[in-house]
């Protein structure tokens, strides 16, 4: 769903109802509300003025047509459509799951913006931020290569991350504080109920490398974590990693909690060297989600 469709159902479904808008009927205040540019409210409003919806009266007013028939609107309380995905966030996830499969491949601006519907300037900013993760490679006169995923890499960057974590654990004993440390011990309560969509906190990561004070421990996290870091978001989508994961988290927060510095560098060594489940015995192609718009044979970027 486009951004001008979702502006264009959440209108009709208020005007159809006869509820007041929270905002006035111009596209400057209609703008502001849904903060997005002038563009996709002047595509929405168009599409309400071709249904009826509204129409524009004396200086090019916007006027609610439906709010005027008594007893045609239902007083029931909309059904708001579900807000757009982020297309970096749809984008992103699409290129990990590609990555996966080991093969180098290029990326072409135009292809790409048409496949998930977004403008050539939007894609480019995404592509750029993307490069800026480590997923894609800027290649001069041939466009965007996406970074292959590689298991002795991964074994690589695990290797140094455990060695470069736990030096900054030790750097960041004296500086721990309780309340944050309870803060995140809190956030990574797995819910009770079974099924449930679940967020992994990984704040204790960070958190650990910013007390430390080591600039050159954070330069490396920052120049070459990013790409891991999205396809550890893309493993946790497994729930059963996530929960593991939390469970790992847990544990390592509670040592430190305790001020148990043998158990708390035990734990964490324990969970970067063996929480990856499903990248770690990765091999061949991974299975896709039905839903996920990554290209075919049939239809490359």
């Amino acid at each position: 769903m486009s951004i001008a469709t979702y502006i264009k159902d959440d209108l009709a479904a208020h005007l159809k109802s006869g509820q007041e808008l929270q905002v006035p009927l111009t596209l400057d205040s209609l703008a502001g509300h849904y903060d997005v540019s002038l563009t996709p409210v002047r595509t929405a409003v168009a599409a309400l003025i071709d249904e009826g919806l509204l129409e524009k009266g004396p200086n090019h007013r916007l006027i609610a047509v439906a709010s005027r028939r008594k007893g045609t609107q239902s007083r029931r309380k909309p059904k708001p459509p579900e807000m757009p995905r982020d297309p970096y966030e749809v984008i992103a996830g699409d290129l990990v799951q590609l990555s996966l499969r080991g093969e180098p491949k290029y990326l072409r601006e135009e292809a790409t913006a048409e496949m998930y519907d977004i403008s050539r300037s939007a894609i480019r900013n995404i592509l750029h931020r993307l490069a800026g993760e480590g997923v894609l490679d800027h290649i001069p006169r041939r466009g965007w290569r996406l970074r292959p995923f590689r298991q002795d890499d991964l074994r690589a960057f695990i290797e140094v991350r455990e060695v470069l974590e736990l030096k900054a654990l030790e750097l960041a004993q004296p500086k721990l504080d309780a309340g944050k440390l309870q803060w995140m011990l809190d956030l990574n309560e797995p819910p009770a109920a079974t099924g449930t969509s679940l967020i992994v906190d990984e704040s204790l990561h960070e958190y650990l490398i910013s007390t430390a004070g080591n600039a050159y421990i954070k330069d490396f996290f920052d120049r070459q974590s990013r790409y891991y870091r999205l396809l550890f978001e893309w493993e946790d989508h497994d729930q059963a990693v996530a929960i593991e994961t939390m469970r790992q988290h847990r544990e390592i927060l509670t040592a430190l909690l305790a001020k148990n510095w043998s158990a708390a560098k035990k734990t964490l060594s324990h969970h970067i060297l063996d929480n990856h489940p499903i990248l770690g015995k990765l091999q061949g192609i991974p299975a896709l989600p039905q839903d996920s718009q990554l290209p075919t044979k049939e239809k490359n970027l």
